[in-house]
């Protein structure tokens, strides 16, 4: 597959992922990103903004198998992961396989469950394995996570540790739509108001795996100059360095935004990364592993601001 055809395989995706939702560009294209990184994305927003219709969406699109969890107080890791069940008739034990085991899985309002809970993705998200009972099994390579949480309840939720965000690769605001769009949202969905299966919308799969992995391969191979890497790791290494940052971003960060450049890139049609696709996605890549500091939290900064002042502070190159 050539840069083209990544490029025509996004356009394509956006168009059937268009018919069901409306809006949210900027959120299916840090999907997209993701996807072809082999990462994951966490979305954060009031609820009925579309969430999980633009993740099922995508995954419809994209003809990736999809599977939702409720995260809950009392959801437990075998909830997730599945459990070995003794079956009487046969005098063995059966696995059950929990809904970890398909490709795209989307973890609804995730910071509702208990970290024991939570962690039981931790494997899944890392090393695409889900180990039961001592045994390993291994899960598909297209596995994905879309995980959303609500900003505005702090009551019965359990923030998610630092070494699991990590493991997303962007950290997505999605806010209320603007007026016009607003508007499409009422026309088309309020005479409709049940239809939230994407097949109702005409939403068909446009890739199939072999698309996927062709362009991932693809992907690997977008060239990345010395001085974009160069660009890449003073940003990482510039978030350890500010007096409001507590914990700053790690090596895999630096990583992560590299393969995630490279994508854009390739989304653009591009065979090579340019410091732009590095600045627009700083953002998202490191806004949730910083730690602000408890005087900065004290003086009530935001992280967004922390990260945009250190975006600006380092040059980029010509």
């Amino acid at each position: 597959m050539t840069i083209d055809d990544v490029r025509e395989l996004g356009e394509r995706i956006r168009a059937e992922v268009g018919k069901a939702v409306v809006g949210h560009d900027a959120t299916l294209q840090l999907m997209l990103v993701a996807l072809l990184a082999r990462s994951h994305v966490l979305l954060e927003g009031p609820p009925g903004t579309a969430k999980t219709l633009l993740a099922h969406s995508f995954g419809q699109a994209v003809g990736l198998s999809f599977a939702r969890i409720q995260f809950t107080p009392d959801l437990m890791p075998g909830d997730i992961i599945g459990t070995n069940l003794f079956n009487f008739q046969t005098s063995q034990f059966t696995l059950t396989r929990g809904p970890v085991f398909t490709e795209l899985l989307l973890a609804d309002e995730i910071n509702r469950t208990p970290p024991k809970t939570q962690a039981a993705l931790l494997e899944a998200m890392q090393e695409r394995t889900v180990t039961i009972d001592g045994e390993s099994h291994p899960l598909s390579d297209r596995f994905m996570v879309i995980a959303t949480q609500n900003p505005i309840e702090q009551q019965g939720v359990y923030p998610l540790p630092e070494a699991q965000l990590d493991r997303f690769l962007f950290k997505q605001r999605v806010d209320y739509p603007d007026i016009a769009e607003e508007r499409r949202i009422v026309a088309a969905h309020g005479a409709r108001a049940h239809a939230m299966a994407p097949e109702t919308w005409g939403v068909q799969p446009c890739a199939k795996a072999d698309d996927i992995e062709a362009a991932i391969a693809a992907v690997a191979g977008v060239r990345m100059a010395d001085e974009v890497l160069d660009y890449i790791v003073a940003l990482v290494r510039g978030t350890r360095a500010v007096a409001e940052i507590e914990s700053g971003a790690s090596p895999r960060a630096g990583a992560m935004l590299a393969s995630a450049a490279r994508a854009v890139a390739a989304l653009d049609g591009r065979d090579f990364c340019v410091p732009d696709d590095v600045k627009a996605l700083a953002p998202a890549v490191l806004r949730h592993r910083l730690v602000l500091s408890p005087a900065a939290e004290i003086e009530g900064r935001l992280v967004e601001d922390v990260v945009a002042r250190i975006i600006e502070s380092i040059e980029a190159p010509r």
